[in-house]
């Protein structure tokens, strides 16, 4: 990304893909966080994009530092940013995790006089999908969550698409009455 430095959407794909193959034939856990920053809209709207593109570099900054150097940070697009934690394995990790990431934008200095302030979504692989989409869709869920909860950061639920998938194909298995499952068509 030109203006963050942070890989850009692309790139974060090719990286996290890559990743995500590599968890997948080790049996390795991982953890996507949808970083969002929180009324960036009146930000832009009220004092400029020039302000709105030095919180954008603040955040980065924050992100970039806030992370392990194992981990994967991109701008995924606008005031969105993604973090590919690989080794992280259970939903307990994850708060402390997402609370780091949410007070490091925070204590970054006032843009124009506005805090930054982020709400962050979590999913775990494989935990709540193996593939990249069903990790950002889960992440993505949880991050609007918590900005309808207003708190910093909240873990995909339970049920999520990997969940539903499963289910779903379970459903469509049906005995033949001689104790058989068929698949319908």
């Amino acid at each position: 990304d030109a203006l963050t430095g942070l890989p850009n959407r692309a790139e974060f794909e090719r990286r996290a893909l890559e990743t995500l193959a590599r968890l997948e034939r080790t049996g390795g856990t991982a953890c996507l966080m949808v970083v969002d920053l929180d009324h960036f809209k009146t930000v832009n709207d009220t004092v400029g994009h020039d302000a709105g593109d030095r919180a954008l570099v603040a955040a980065a900054e924050r992100l970039r530092n806030a992370v392990r150097r194992s981990d994967l940070v991109g701008r995924w697009g606008g005031d969105e940013f993604v973090v590919l934690l690989p080794g992280v394995a259970t939903p307990r990790s994850v708060p402390e995790r997402a609370a780091t990431i949410a007070d490091a934008i925070a204590a970054a200095p006032p843009i124009a006089g506005y805090e930054l302030r982020a709400s962050v979504g979590a999913a775990l692989y494989p935990v709540h999908g193996t593939t990249l989409a069903a990790l950002m869709r889960a992440a993505d869920r949880a991050m609007y969550a918590a900005k309808a909860r207003g708190v910093p950061h909240h873990v995909a639920d339970a049920t999520s698409d990997a969940t539903l998938v499963r289910r779903a194909d379970q459903s469509r298995v049906r005995s033949d009455g001689r104790g058989r499952s068929v698949t319908p068509c």
